[in-house]
């Protein structure tokens, strides 16, 4: 069965670096470097209801599943192959308006000795609001929306929810942790300003002197393009989150570790654009 899932309709505002240019272009540039916001784009309201879904298979699951699993209240969930992890297709978190949906999984693997270790899967979830909107990509293929990073960056520019759930495989400590997503995130940020020192700090104190065990969930949700909310899970459902990180610099930074041209995970970023690529045939 094929559901429809409407919402009110309403403005939905871009805050786009200097160099944003519209999707309709036959490129978006957007350095990655630094991000500055300093004019804002507005998209007016419209009728607003995400077109019926036609079933879209992408490994394990499908957008049509998740669309349908969130409308009925159903716990669905979707297998990530290379380890097994199961990723419900419909997540709630504090702190964000709505229930989220499952895009893509793939998985993050570490080369010690010339062995290569899997040290967690990961699974991108997006507010539904945001589909409506990728219409400019209408009949791109999965190659061509992840070598272009268009796509992408309008994801991270939509002022609505997207979350990276990791989902570790393996016990690593905090520290350990922290180390490695801190020597991604720096080196894109050229000149750290004092909002950003205070962020990294921020964000490195959930981790340090914490053991993670395996199985333990951590969710990394962008709220908006400056804001980001860290939860960590081991047994319930967070009631808050652990840490807020405002920095638009450190925010970036990290989705372009995960969703740039060189992802951590290239596995997660090709499921993502299987998947999108499907959805908008």
């Amino acid at each position: 069965m094929i559901v429809e899932v409407a919402a009110v309709p309403r403005s939905i505002w871009f805050h786009p670096h200097k160099k944003f240019r519209s999707p309709d272009s036959n490129s978006v540039s957007i350095p990655r470097n630094r991000t500055q916001f300093p004019e804002r784009i507005r998209i007016p309201p419209r009728n607003f209801s995400l077109q019926k879904f036609t079933t879209v298979r992408l490994a394990s699951f499908s957008i049509n599943a998740v669309a349908a699993a969130s409308a009925v209240g159903n716990t669905e969930y979707a297998e990530e192959p290379a380890t097994n992890v199961k990723f419900p297709t419909s997540l709630d978190l504090p702190g964000c308006s709505t229930s989220l949906s499952l895009i893509g999984t793939g998985f993050r693997e570490k080369v010690f000795a010339i062995i290569g270790v899997k040290v967690y899967a990961a699974g991108l979830y997006l507010n539904p609001d945001i589909l409506d909107n990728l219409g400019s990509w209408k009949g791109r293929s999965a190659a061509e929306i992840e070598e272009d990073s268009s796509l992408f960056d309008f994801i991270y520019q939509a002022p609505l929810e997207k979350t990276l759930q990791i989902v570790l495989v393996r016990d690593i400590d905090g520290k350990t942790f922290w180390d490695a997503l801190d020597e991604a995130i720096s080196p894109r940020i050229k000149s750290p300003n004092s909002i950003d020192k205070t962020a990294l700090s921020t964000f490195r104190g959930v981790f340090q002197d914490r053991p993670l065990k395996k199985g333990t969930f951590i969710f990394l949700t962008w709220v908006d393009p400056s804001k980001m909310l860290v939860h960590i899970w081991t047994e319930e459902i967070p009631s808050a989150a652990e840490a807020t990180i405002i920095s638009e610099n450190v925010t970036l930074s990290l989705f372009d570790v995960f969703f740039g041209r060189a992802p951590v995970s290239p596995t997660l970023k090709s499921s993502i654009s299987n998947s999108l690529a499907s959805f908008l045939k």
